[in-house]
């Protein structure tokens, strides 16, 4: 179907999601932090990829930066607990397609989600 690229420090989040891609259907792999991420998008080609902003060496924001410099033009979409206005307006100019507050968010609708934008 398609390949996800998870980028989220808390495993078990992590791990609930590709569980729930590959269930789905989806090649889904995942890493902790963007410096990781960014390693793996210079080898494979990925759809999609979910990206977390709060993480260790590399954060969401410098991930996107750093996609934007790369021209690596694979969508993204953020899946945060920050919930201020100012971080969904950052990671948009950033190039961010879609910005979900975990918390708030089932996985199962983020699988839905992910499928809309893979289709």
């Amino acid at each position: 179907m398609g390949k996800i690229l998870i980028i989220e420090d808390e495993k078990a989040i992590a791990r609930a999601l590709e569980l729930k891609l590959k269930k789905a259907g989806f090649a889904a792999k995942r890493v902790s932090n963007g410096r990781e991420g960014m390693d793996i998008l210079e080898e494979e080609k990925y759809d999609l990829i979910l990206l977390d902003l709060v993480m260790p060496i590399m954060d969401g924001f410098a991930t996107l930066e750093e996609l934007k410099k790369r021209n690596i033009e694979t969508p993204v979409v953020i899946l945060s607990n920050l919930s201020q206005e100012g971080d969904e307006k950052k990671a948009r100019e950033l190039g961010a397609k879609d910005f979900f507050i975990k918390s708030n968010t089932q996985l199962s609708f983020i699988v839905d989600k992910v499928k809309q934008f893979i289709e």
